[in-house]
């Protein structure tokens, strides 16, 4: 069963989280849909809050067995009562030779379940980098990100190796990776734009850097794919379109990817940045 929920917030982000709270759901699990942004209002007077609907799925109730009517009208029938027989007269009780006590037997010892040890899993190895060959376009990009993340007082170190044609993937290593990742991973795509705008500025053509850390970005695309068919389904159920919550270009383009060969089901994206949503639609 579909449900809804209307909450309030100073921002959407803060009503979004008090939806997920009441109702104790993670963010994968409903679809948002926003009533009203937040205004501030002048000196206080006129402010409004952010208003959402959360959509999610609720247990169907257990239908209550009913009894049918002719179960209803028809009299139960009186079972026959046997006749009274008159009890027999007590006879003395023949003495009885008392008999010998059986000695309790010896409790046999319970055998202690021998706990299971489990094998120790091996540790994955650490990834080797070769170092970048000096006035090469990934020595180029690793400098650059290096003095970046520097100033952002991160010790972590970026590793740039040539994919497939002008691409370069770049992997973050070190401590502390989860702030560099941010929510959702936006400062990720921040250090992303930055490296692409700043290096293709310096070689001939262009070129796309790809900046990762943790396998996020494979983490990411996995959760969202989970999520694509999900929505999906409850679209083919109820025979209606959704709408999902406002995505960067990257994220749609999984969604729609991990939807396009789904029969009866269209995906089309709606809005302006950067409040451009995702639309699943059933079609016949």
């Amino acid at each position: 069963m579909e449900k809804t929920l209307v909450t309030t917030g100073k921002t959407i982000d803060l009503a979004i989280e008090a939806a997920l709270t009441q109702l104790g759901m993670d963010r994968d699990s409903v679809s948002v849909q926003v009533l009203a942004q937040a205004k501030p209002g002048f000196l206080g007077i006129g402010a409004q809050p952010a208003k959402v609907q959360i959509t999610y799925e609720a247990p169907d109730p257990a239908p209550r067995a009913a009894l049918s009517s002719a179960s209803r009208s028809k009299p139960k029938a009186k079972k026959p009562e046997a006749p009274k027989q008159e009890a027999p007269k007590p006879e003395a009780p023949k003495p009885v030779a008392p008999k010998a006590e059986a000695k309790p037997a010896a409790p046999k010892p319970q055998r202690k379940p021998e706990p299971k040890v489990e094998a120790p899993k091996a540790p994955k190895e650490p990834k080797v980098y070769a170092p970048a060959e000096p006035g090469s376009v990934e020595e180029k990009i690793e400098v650059f990100l290096k003095g970046l993340l520097e100033h952002m007082g991160s010790k972590a170190v970026p590793h740039a190796v040539k994919g497939e044609g002008s691409t370069y993937n770049v992997e973050l290593t070190g401590e502390d990776l989860g702030y560099l990742i941010g929510r959702r991973g936006d400062t990720l795509d921040a250090l992303q734009h930055l490296a692409n705008y700043t290096i293709n500025r310096g070689v001939e053509g262009h070129i796309r850097i790809n900046v990762d850390a943790e396998d996020y970005r494979e983490k990411r695309e996995e959760s969202l794919r989970r999520y694509a068919r999900k929505k999906a389904q409850q679209v083919l159920k109820a025979r209606r379109r959704t709408t999902l919550e406002p995505m960067n270009a990257y994220e749609r383009h999984v969604i729609h990817s991990a939807l396009q060969e789904m029969d009866n089901i269209t995906t089309h994206s709606t809005g302006t940045e950067p409040n451009r949503r995702i639309v699943i639609e059933y079609v016949r």
